[in-house]
């Protein structure tokens, strides 16, 4: 069985790099100066293709040309791409016009709507950049459909005489999908289904489909959920072969696990999570010597050990690529078998782990570490409310009962206060917006929703988690070794001189070094503006100033945590780029990282970073819209009652307001009473026309609840006359 699945990845690794350099000689021959564009026909003959590898030549080209690294005109002939035409994925939008988005390139395209080609949401497509249209984002016009996006859509029924329309949830699909009615499934109206695409319609037909699967009615609880998995395509339960690998995973440490490994089950040490967690892959411990010395030790779950490499544990984690925290639910990377059992840091019980243990001296300095596999012992399973209550509330029944571990607790908060300061003062960028917990009842009905503030237990942890990512990168780093690294680019120099252009109405000022800024200079811009009234309003246009952190093989340094080297080492149970990194450890602790296995990881994690940066966005996508989705379910129950929020956004079509329990609402522009009122982009206010009146980022207001729509995930407010007259 062993040997068979052996040979079977072997096949698979020969006819991918096979495939990899007949890619590669394709390119080369039509990047010289001397080739012709040819045929498919011709060109397998130039390259003498044998016949019973034609097909697969054909899929070659098919690829290539997806890719963009081909282009093929109208007559069916391949060259190199034209220098003015780009490959990229298309996003629509509601109102008809899309944007592509180019990797490398820094602002996406603009598509108008009569130049979209036929393209529908998340096409890969290729574009031709328009000449002389720049403005505020170049424009281009879509040449060709490469590759269609979207096989599904998860929408609505909605019944007309002897056939239906499907409403996307997806606004950005800008239609509805027409379905006959011998392809509904008997679906009615109200029904929420999956539709497989069956035509992408064009611009007098609408898209066709037929109804793969009715999730239930839109009333139904769980249904609400149940859409946005689908419409995110997030994989669910896991398969057979998967669950019978994780079947025949032991339960318990076995004695041959422990060989090679340093034994700390004798080191005191306590995990800290929430109450509902359950998988546990961090814990910590601490202790302080007679010179001062800090020893703080970061115990990470070894999955590694039973997750291995080309499994079928490992392509499902790999394709997955994090687990998705849904508001009524987890979609784990793993089988609970494992992320709740013998993958997790279980109090009492030893467990495999990879430890990075650290000599840290009072200015909060790594002075020395090691990086070991480890057996451990936790000695108790702490919640952030119950060491919140030893160390800030000073609750003297919780520090009785936990008499044995305060001392380490008061330890603790001492080093992650220097080593948060030693963070502050290197210029770390430190945003502090509230989160929120939706509480359900047993219908999935939001009953309650609050905000989640960082306390001292939570603020002990990350300071942890940060300081042994950055000491495992800064090692890998100089081994020169293939790495993952977790990677935060400098922000746009254009947004940054927009930023120092509107602070310095308020009086601040930022310092540029040409056009680019040092994180300390943002730092020092959100420490003189606490408690300020215009600190909401800068703190958000300086967070929009930032860019998106993800995955990357090259060590380009962490913007927002000002430091130069960063990797995700501390939740391999929930996150795929950490498991990677484990195998990569070990295999360097182990001896094993010769030229082969070199050659291996150089060419798998270029593609492992991608589909992990990729996958993370769509997993904090599909969270935020369950989360808009309860919030406007919650605020339903609440139509006509007033709140006091503040102004987070401000836009063409109206101003968003966020009430302090994190639910934002939109006031429309036609709703604001009194004038005639427009948006002043420069100055991120919206101003009446005749009066003069202002709305700002970060203004307190009185709103009402004029009304919400769960299914949309929105809330409407309305401003009371009389705040309105103000």
């Amino acid at each position: 069985m062993v040997n068979r699945m052996v040979n079977e990845f072997d096949r698979i690794f020969e006819q991918n790099e096979k495939e990899r350099q007949r890619k590669k000689l394709i390119c080369e021959l039509v990047a010289e100066d001397m080739y012709v564009p040819m045929k498919e026909k011709e060109l397998a003959a130039f390259m003498q293709v044998p016949r019973e590898e034609k097909e697969e030549f054909r899929r070659i080209l098919q690829a290539l040309v997806a890719e963009g690294r081909l282009q093929v005109t109208a007559q069916g002939r391949y060259g190199k791409p034209d220098d003015n035409r780009l490959v990229g994925i298309y996003t629509g939008t509601a109102r008809g016009f899309g944007f592509v988005e180019v990797e490398g390139r820094e602002d996406d395209l603009y598509i108008p709507e009569d130049k979209r080609g036929g393209a529908f949401h998340q096409d890969r497509v290729q574009v031709m950049l328009l000449p002389g249209r720049q403005g505020k984002r170049q424009e281009a016009c879509v040449v060709q459909v490469l590759e269609r996006g979207l096989k599904q859509v998860v929408g609505t029924w909605e019944q007309c005489g002897n056939f239906g329309f499907v409403i996307p949830d997806n606004s950005r699909l800008g239609t509805d999908i027409f379905v006959p009615q011998e392809r509904s499934r008997g679906a009615v109206t109200g029904h929420k289904v999956v539709v497989e695409l069956v035509s992408y319609g064009d611009e007098e037909h609408k898209p066709e489909g037929r109804v793969a699967e009715i999730l239930g009615h839109i009333n139904d609880p769980g249904v609400d959920i149940m859409s946005v998995v689908h419409r995110f395509e997030l994989p669910t339960a896991f398969g057979e072969k998967v669950m019978h690998q994780a079947d025949r995973v032991p339960e318990t440490v076995q004695e041959a696990d422990r060989a090679g490994r340093m034994d700390l089950t004798a080191l005191q040490m306590v995990t800290i999570d929430g109450e509902d967690a359950k998988d546990l892959d961090d814990a910590v411990s601490l202790y302080q010597d007679e010179k001062g010395m800090y020893h703080l030790g970061v115990h990470i779950a070894d999955v590694s050990n039973y997750v291995q490499e080309n499994s079928a544990l490992d392509w499902e984690a790999l394709k997955r690529g994090t687990s998705v925290y849904l508001v009524d639910r987890v979609i784990p990377m793993l089988p609970h078998k494992l992320s709740n059992g013998i993958c997790s840091l279980n109090q009492g019980v030893d467990r495999l782990a990879l430890s990075c243990l650290m000599t840290i001296n009072g200015k909060g300095e790594v002075t020395d570490y090691r990086i070991e596999e480890t057996v451990i012992c936790v000695d108790k399973r702490m919640t952030y409310t119950a060491v919140k209550k030893i160390l800030e509330d000073r609750d003297e029944e919780e520090r009785r009962k936990y008499e044995s571990l305060v001392p380490m607790f008061e330890l603790m908060e001492e080093l992650a206060a220097i080593l948060r300061n030693r963070r502050h003062k290197r210029g770390a960028v430190d945003f502090d917006f509230a989160e929120s917990k939706i509480l359900l009842d047993e219908e999935g009905h939001p009953v309650e929703i609050k905000p989640c503030e960082r306390n001292v237990a939570t603020k002990i942890i990350e300071d942890f988690m940060l300081i042994a990512n950055e000491t495992v990168a800064q090692h890998f780093f100089w081994l020169e070794l293939p790495f993952v690294y977790r990677t935060h680019d400098r922000p746009d120099p254009e947004k940054i001189m927009k930023l120092s252009a509107f602070i310095h109405n308020f009086g601040y000022h930022v310092k540029l070094t040409g056009e680019e800024i040092h994180p300390k200079e943002l730092q020092k811009l959100l420490d003189k503006i606490v408690d300020t009234e215009e600190e909401t309003l800068i703190s958000r246009l300086t967070l929009r100033s930032m860019k998106r952190a993800s995955y990357t093989v090259e060590c380009t340094g962490h913007f927002g945590l000002a430091c130069q080297y960063y990797c995700h080492f501390t939740s391999p149970i929930r996150r795929y780029p950490d498991l990677q990194i484990h195998r990569i450890i070990k295999d360097q602790l182990r001896g094993r990282l010769r030229e082969e296995r070199l050659a291996h990881y150089a060419e798998r994690l270029p593609e492992v970073a991608k589909h992990s940066s990729k996958a993370e966005r769509r997993a904090e996508e599909a969270e935020r819209e369950t989360d808009k989705m309860k919030k406007a379910e919650y605020m339903e129950d609440h139509v006509g009652e007033r709140y006091e929020g503040v102004i987070s956004g401000i836009t063409q079509w109206g101003i968003y307001v966020e009430l302090p329990n994190t639910v934002e609402g939109l006031v429309h522009v036609s709703a604001l009473a009194g004038d005639f009122f427009y948006y002043n982009e420069e100055t991120y206010e919206m101003v009446g026309r005749d009066t003069g009146k202002t709305y700002k980022l970060g203004q307190r207001i009185t709103v009402q609840v004029k009304g919400a729509d769960r299914l949309a995930g929105v809330v409407d407010f309305i401003i009371p006359e009389e705040e309105a007259a103000d």
